[in-house]
């Protein structure tokens, strides 16, 4: 085996097949090149610097609803046809898509209990309240009717001893 020179040129043009939309196979382009397994391999992931070129896990959720948008008419051929060209899966479009339905319903509904919940913690709070005074309305009130028997079992005892004497 020699070591071959190949040309920055040589080598974009042998990585860019290896990448999306084409995704060729290393193996079946090392067979077609005469270049070693290994050698592609550290050509794309030099070229692709430890990230894939289209990262869909690097999107943002506005890149992503609007992927769905620019999406949503095609049909399932051109779906496909337009994922291979940007280099996206169609799997991951259908989920961004069932996400996007998905969230919009929640939010009109989360919303609608978000204030039902707000309006039922208000009641209970001024119900709470109200139970508050109450309680400690009628704990004075026992307070005040327990220091009373007290004084008049004293106001007994002292009277019956006079009454003794």
């Amino acid at each position: 085996m020699t070591n071959t020179k190949y040309t920055k040129d040589e080598k974009a043009k042998l990585t860019q097949r290896l990448l999306p939309p084409e995704n060729y196979s290393i193996t079946k382009l090392s067979n077609e090149t005469g270049i070693s397994k290994s050698t592609l391999s550290t050509w794309k992931s030099k070229s692709l610097n430890g990230k894939s070129t289209k990262s869909t896990s690097k999107l943002t959720q506005n890149q992503k609803f609007l992927l769905v948008m620019e999406t949503y008419t095609l049909s399932e051929i051109e779906l496909s046809e337009y994922c291979r060209k940007n280099g996206y899966y169609i799997n991951d479009i259908k989920t961004w898509r069932q996400n996007c339905i998905n969230s919009n319903s929640k939010n009109a509904f989360d919303y609608n209990k978000t204030k039902e919940l707000e309006i039922s913690l208000k009641e209970e709070k001024y119900k709470t309240k109200i139970l508050s005074k109450d309680l400690r309305r009628k704990e004075r009130a026992l307070a005040e009717t327990a220091a009373l028997l007290v004084l008049r079992k004293k106001l007994n005892a002292i009277f019956e001893e006079t009454e003794e004497d």
